[in-house]
């Protein structure tokens, strides 16, 4: 595709033919799996179009998962600063996450469907977490794959999961992460595809799940927007595959806020890789000369990726967005102060967001005076032991 013809896209509108965004995306999958995606291709685009689908989703939305969620304005935090700071707070949604908003539209569809099964991957622990709770809501079974790494540092979110009645698979292979994680939840959905859904936590994976989890993690940006009373200088959210920063970007695109995703500094695939294949889809992936995908590091286990979503490696090539990295230090010292300056204790991956806010205050990048709207995508509860082996 020209970059003449990529330019005329409005960005963060439906997919190119084939799920293509720029020069990413697309469907990279085993042929017995193609059928599965184009139904399922099929089944959200006529979902999507019936006001009937939309109703019972805003219900559940309103009613189970309690949206609106609140945009805190930061008081202590903008002094100290220089800036206005405003916290759009996912960490209050149900399960503690933005990953309800994702798994509510996406156990409604496989209902619709006919399917009787979720299938997911999670790492961190929180989309795992929200699946099992649709699950049980809507009656279905569940079965999560985790890696036995991240199973170790996110002992609660395992207990909760379980106690909603999934069942949590460990996955012992490669780095024992979310990598890992996503290859045998695909490989699971192979073998399952008459019954499963394969609920894909963010905006990775073959089309349509970008574009549908974008979608379905809309309401944020769309509800931060309603919310703000000037479009702000600045709107940041942490990145992995990063359904949140979409989701987030997806109610300002169109605006003239500059869009900043932040990046851990040890999986970092749009500041340090190339374009390449990753769990059935084109973008930019962490991997070495011969293509061979490599092992991303985080202390956050939701950032511990080697990808990133095709729309935002497509965001980035465009110049859209942009993206920053920030280290495990500097997010051990955001999580401190955003708790001691607000009351807050953030998940680590939502610090990422905030240790670039910290950081870059009162510089070019974000000078004093800046409005600046930041997405606190999930709460610290899941982190209390990580922090405490860490933070003294």
């Amino acid at each position: 595709m020209s970059a003449s013809t990529v330019s005329a896209v409005p960005a963060m509108s439906p997919p190119a033919t084939g799920g293509r965004f720029g020069e990413f995306g697309g469907r990279y999958v085993p042929e017995s799996l193609v059928p599965a995606c184009a139904a399922l291709e099929a089944a959200f685009r006529e979902a999507w179009a019936d006001p009937a689908f939309h109703q019972e989703l805003c219900r559940l939305r309103a009613e189970y998962a309690g949206r609106p969620t609140a945009l805190t304005p930061a008081f202590n935090l903008s002094a100290d600063l220089g800036i206005t700071l405003l916290l759009k707070r996912e960490d209050l949604a149900h399960t503690g996450s933005h990953k309800i908003n994702n798994v509510l539209g996406q156990a409604l569809l496989a209902r619709r469907m006919g399917k009787t099964r979720l299938i997911a991957e999670t790492g961190a622990g929180q989309h795992g977490v929200a699946t099992a709770t649709a699950a049980a809501l809507f009656g279905m079974r569940a079965t999560v794959y985790m890696g036995k790494r991240d199973i170790e540092r996110q002992r609660l979110n395992v207990f909760r999961m379980e106690l909603l009645g999934a069942e949590v698979i460990p996955v012992t292979s490669g780095s024992r992460t979310l990598k890992d994680a996503t290859n045998e939840a695909m490989r699971a959905w192979v073998a399952a595809v008459d019954d499963a859904h394969f609920c894909l936590g963010s905006v990775a994976g073959p089309h349509p799940y970008p574009w549908l989890v974008r979608e379905l993690q809309r309401v944020i940006g769309e509800e931060a927007r309603a919310q703000t009373p000037a479009v702000p200088d600045v709107v940041v959210a942490c990145v992995g595959g990063g359904s949140n920063a979409a989701g987030t970007f997806a109610g300002f695109v169109d605006t003239p806020a500059r869009l900043i995703g932040v990046e851990a500094s040890g999986g970092a695939a749009m500041t340090n890789g190339s374009p390449g294949v990753v769990h059935g889809y084109r973008s930019m992936v962490l991997q070495d000369a011969d293509g061979q995908v490599l092992e991303a590091e985080s202390i956050a286990a939701g950032l511990d990726y080697p990808g990133i979503g095709p729309e935002h490696a497509h965001l980035g090539a465009t110049g859209r967005a942009e993206y920053r990295t920030v280290t495990d230090a500097e997010v051990l010292d955001a999580v401190v102060r955003l708790a001691r300056s607000e009351g807050i204790i953030c998940a680590l991956e939502s610090a990422h967001a905030v240790a670039w806010v910290l950081r870059a205050a009162g510089t070019p990048d974000l000078p004093t005076g800046s409005t600046v709207l930041l997405t606190l995508s999930g709460r610290g509860d899941k982190d209390m032991a990580t922090l405490a082996g860490e933070i003294r």
